[in-house]
């Protein structure tokens, strides 16, 4: 739940500005050593022991066990809270369920990193596209890729809009947060899923929802956690985020997604970086609770 190129809002602390990403002359990115990780993580314990850090994001959605004492109410469905934006990552920054496969470290600061789809995909769904997806300083988006959308919800009176400043509003700093998380793999396909239809804005019941958001990719993990992002590798996340992660992959349009970010009223138009995976149980709850 973080920006790759960043709009800083009011709640953008998840979201950083990333500089200086190295990339491969093929686009790709060179990868540090896990002795980088490893301080990351370390700097990261180091300055969330005893500071009094709230359960943090994202997760092994395989693994329940937590640790992190800090509790907060979990935010009601999301259809009863209002979607203030969408925005997705690069590699999703979750693990588990059908995205398994380590993209590796990356650069270390978000960018070529996330787990990956870990089933197949036919010679016909990887072929290249004529057109360009996303295309900024860190790459572009091809088939093959998998991405981890974030359909933000929250309990202030908004409209859906950029940033994650979207979902405050000047009756209300404080809303509850609600993240529905769902792993895509992008195919060059056009009668896979339409990334239109599955971001298409409706009120419903009074709520602004995403009213495609998929229903038949397993039973959502819960668990209460933060923001995220690549700014979070070495200091605690301070925002309180009930998160719905689902564990199925779907398989995407990539020629969809090339519409969507033509044109959106998130004014997204590339893939965000993503957050180590929190492992310390430290920093973790227990989930589905």
């Amino acid at each position: 739940m973080n920006g790759k190129t960043l709009r800083i809002g009011a709640l953008t602390g998840a979201l950083v500005l990333v500089c200086g990403a190295v990339l491969a002359a093929d686009g790709a990115h060179d990868s540090v050593s896990d002795d980088v990780i490893a301080a990351q993580r370390a700097k990261l314990a180091s300055v969330t022991q005893g500071a009094g850090f709230g359960p943090q994001a994202p997760r092994d959605i395989d693994k329940l066990d937590g640790m992190n004492p800090r509790a907060f109410e979990a935010a009601p469905a999301y259809t009863a809270m209002n979607l203030c934006n969408i925005h997705f990552h690069e590699g999703a920054e979750h693990k588990g369920g059908d995205f398994t496969k380590f993209a590796g470290n990356g650069d270390g600061e978000g960018y070529g990193t996330g787990y990956l789809y870990s089933g197949t995909l036919t010679e016909a769904e990887l072929a290249p596209t004529y057109f360009e997806v996303g295309t900024g300083e860190h790459g572009k988006l091809e088939p093959g890729d998998t991405i981890e959308v974030h359909f933000v919800h929250t309990t202030a009176q908004v409209v859906p809009g950029p940033t994650l400043g979207s979902c405050l509003s000047e009756a209300i700093k404080n809303p509850q947060l609600r993240v529905e998380a769902q792993v895509y793999v992008l195919v060059n396909d056009d009668y896979a899923a339409d990334f239109g239809e599955h971001a298409r804005i409706a009120k419903v019941n009074g709520f602004y929802q995403a009213a495609g958001i998929p229903s038949d990719t397993g039973a959502p993990i819960q668990y209460a956690g933060s923001t995220t992002g690549p700014g979070y590798n070495e200091k605690g996340s301070p925002f309180q985020v009930s998160w719905s992660v689902r564990p199925g992959v779907a398989k995407l349009s990539i020629k969809s997604l090339a519409a969507w970010l033509e044109g959106n009223v998130f004014d997204e138009d590339h893939a965000h970086g993503v957050r180590n995976l929190v492992t310390n149980l430290d920093l973790l709850s227990k989930a589905g609770q």
